[in-house]
């Protein structure tokens, strides 16, 4: 048990190096492979360990101890054009891997204890080498460390998970700006960025579980993480403050959101119907309501067929685009546009999911999930700024579309 530990953190930490590119805005639709094949169920229904973070509450489920360990071979598919679409440039981020390590333990007949690691969010697109895309790179990663604690009685449970973040966020870019509605001529646009800026935040999740003859209801509740990328947003608004663009924005805060949270499942005859409600709520997180993000409303429907030695899983899970257009006829959200299409384009909001599991023993078990996101559109306006090139489009457009795979061992004991 303690060998199996060592390795699954040090290949956590290993794979903490590595970029993410997420779904419903910059999270990721789930943790773990038996959640994601059910679109990110986790809040009324227990997957175990890997449950720590989506409902502490329902590591209750674990009858003696178990790990859980794996990861995702994300793989978006993003481009962007800044010649009023009639063509489109790839990014060059076009692959992640997102680690995950879950332990969880029943230390009494009422309590339960666990520890986890887990890339839980992120974004990042590679223009880099495209002067008609202005060199455009972003890389955002977020992973969590939690120690999932939780009480239960009768079919009554309650959990808390401290909650300790690392984030690293890289923004650059290097173009030209026409500004002939403020000043005339093109005006040279560089961020000023220093490097990879990083930092350490921390939060809690608490959540609440009742489970009655199959039937199982959850409430959970994350706080907002806040966090500060030094020199990293004020680096790379400097060159549009030189033109009295975004003068407003002069932090370098990047909050991670509140999440509040319902859920619940019914299993009969080996069947399991889920669905879990939650709320995101970008439009008051620091960094993000600045940008024009606005609250997002995520709605998950999962099904399970298990047997004794095997499971089959598929889901759903929707969630409104929170990246909103801003009036493109103003310099600020002509700017704003272009930094969240060019650089963070988390426009995505339907996932289909399927998944599977398999028993080797009581001891031994592996799950897999795979997750399609159909390709979206976005066009915003950049009328007041137009101006990135020679092509001086009045338009940004990206096109983006998502497949991850995931693989994930558990061990019981």
């Amino acid at each position: 048990m303690k060998r199996t530990i060592k390795l699954a953190v040090a290949a956590a930490v290993a794979l903490t190096s590595t970029a993410a590119f997420a779904t419903n805005g910059d999270h990721l639709i789930g943790m773990g492979a038996k959640a994601r094949g059910m679109g990110g169920i986790g809040i009324g229904m227990s997957h175990g360990a890997e449950t720590a973070l989506s409902n502490p509450a329902l590591i209750t489920t674990v009858t003696g101890s178990e790990i859980s360990f794996g990861g995702t071979v994300f793989m978006p598919n993003v481009k962007n054009s800044m010649n009023g679409g009639t063509s489109y440039t790839d990014s060059g981020a076009d692959l992640s891997v997102i680690p995950e390590v879950a332990v969880a333990q029943k230390a009494s007949d009422n309590l339960w204890w666990g520890i986890g690691m887990y890339g839980v969010a992120g974004m990042g697109t590679d223009y880099a080498g495209h002067d008609e895309n202005m060199n455009f790179s972003t890389n955002l990663q977020l992973m969590q460390f939690a120690i999932p604690l939780a009480y239960k009685t009768g079919g009554f449970s309650v959990g808390v998970a401290p909650v300790l973040q690392y984030g690293s966020l890289d923004i650059n870019y290097n173009g030209t700006l026409d500004a002939t509605n403020m000043s005339p001529g093109y005006y040279p646009a560089v961020s000023s960025g220093k490097g990879v800026a990083q930092d350490f935040g921390v939060g809690y999740n608490v959540g609440a579980a009742y489970t009655e003859q199959g039937l199982t209801v959850g409430a959970s509740y994350k706080s907002a993480i806040d966090m500060v990328y030094s020199g990293q947003i004020t680096g790379a608004l400097a060159s549009f403050h030189g033109l009295g663009v975004l003068n407003s924005l002069n932090s370098d805060h990047l909050e991670q959101p509140a999440e509040i949270g319902v859920g619940a499942s019914y299993e009969i005859s080996g069947n399991t119907f889920a669905v879990d409600f939650k709320q995101i709520q970008w439009g008051s997180a620091k960094g993000y309501k600045d940008f024009g993000w606005e609250d997002q409303n995520v709605i998950i429907l999962g099904y399970q067929y298990a047997q004794d030695s095997w499971a089959l899983r598929v889901g759903y899970n929707h969630a409104k685009n929170p990246v909103k257009e801003q009036n493109g006829m103003t310099p600020d959200g002509a700017a704003l546009n272009l930094f969240n299409l060019t650089g963070f384009p988390a426009i995505v909001e339907d996932h289909y999911t399927v998944g599977g599991g398999y028993s080797f023993n009581k001891t031994t078990s592996v799950d897999l999930a795979y997750v399609y996101v159909p390709e979206v559109t976005e066009t915003y306006s950049t009328a007041a700024f137009a101006g990135f090139g020679p092509m001086n489009p009045t338009s940004v457009s990206t096109k983006h579309s998502q497949q991850a795979a995931t693989a994930q061992l558990t061990f019981k004991f």
